[in-house]
């Protein structure tokens, strides 16, 4: 049963970096969390230990969201049930590779996950959304989205999709009083890009530093929560000055 009066946020990709600080700082905010996660149960345990000593209730939910049958499952009785008053699509992977090596498996496992992920949660969560006729959608893309990256086609062609996919959702539903928008990052310090040659990144970057999961995690709250709301069909960069 819901905490009386408090809202609930469903996180993808919730149990592990920027999903893992976005999760506790709406936590902290007040909300409710349903944690959705693939494979890392330790993870996503840990998560939901933390947010329970916030004080808000988490409820964790194993589903990979590029199998569309498998996420109905998961989501489709919960969210009819209880519609959430937030989704954050945060949930993505990547593998690199010049696109002239690249593998179809590179292709496609990228596009499933990061793009068809998107439409599997969303069009779950749409009905009940639009018939409570309120809510706020963030979508986590990238700087890779935006600008593309060499090494990144696949990568950067799912992120710049959802970056089109939120711009025409915020045209169909805005009137229903939910409100759309993306969260680009640049380089954040998560396990994703603990590999990438820091001295040759840092003079690109005018902060001259690496962000952390939690610059991402204070702009999406504030999409979540803020009343006086009149953003809508955006994309923010949390970059660092690396893109305008």
């Amino acid at each position: 049963m819901k905490t009386k009066n408090k809202k609930t946020a469903l996180v993808t990709g919730g149990s592990r970096g920027i999903g893992r600080a976005i999760v506790l700082r709406l936590a902290e905010s007040g909300f409710n969390i349903r944690l959705a996660y693939k494979s890392n149960h330790d993870a996503a345990q840990k998560v939901k230990t933390e947010v329970e000593k916030i004080g808000a209730e988490c409820e964790v939910i194993c589903f990979d969201i590029s199998d569309y049958q498998a996420t109905k499952s998961a989501l489709a009785a919960k969210v009819d049930a209880d519609p959430p008053q937030v989704v954050v699509y945060n949930a993505g992977i990547a593998r690199d590779n010049l696109f002239v090596w690249m593998t179809r498996d590179e292709w496609d496992s990228v596009l499933s996950t990061n793009l068809d992920g998107f439409y599997n949660v969303m069009h779950t969560v749409m009905f009940p959304m639009l018939r409570e006729k309120q809510g706020r959608i963030v979508i986590i893309s990238s700087i890779s989205g935006q600008t593309g990256q060499a090494g990144q086609v696949n990568y950067s062609a799912s992120k710049a999709g959802l970056i089109g996919a939120a711009k025409a959702l915020a045209r169909e539903v805005g009137k229903r009083n939910i409100l759309v928008n993306v969260v680009a990052p640049g380089i954040i310090a998560t396990d994703m890009t603990s590999k990438l040659p820091k001295d040759q990144i840092l003079p690109l970057i005018p902060l001259n530093r690496f962000g952390n999961p939690g610059d991402v995690a204070s702009v999406v709250d504030f999409l979540c929560k803020e009343e006086n709301m009149y953003i809508h069909g955006q994309v923010i960069g949390v970059n660092g000055g690396m893109a305008g």
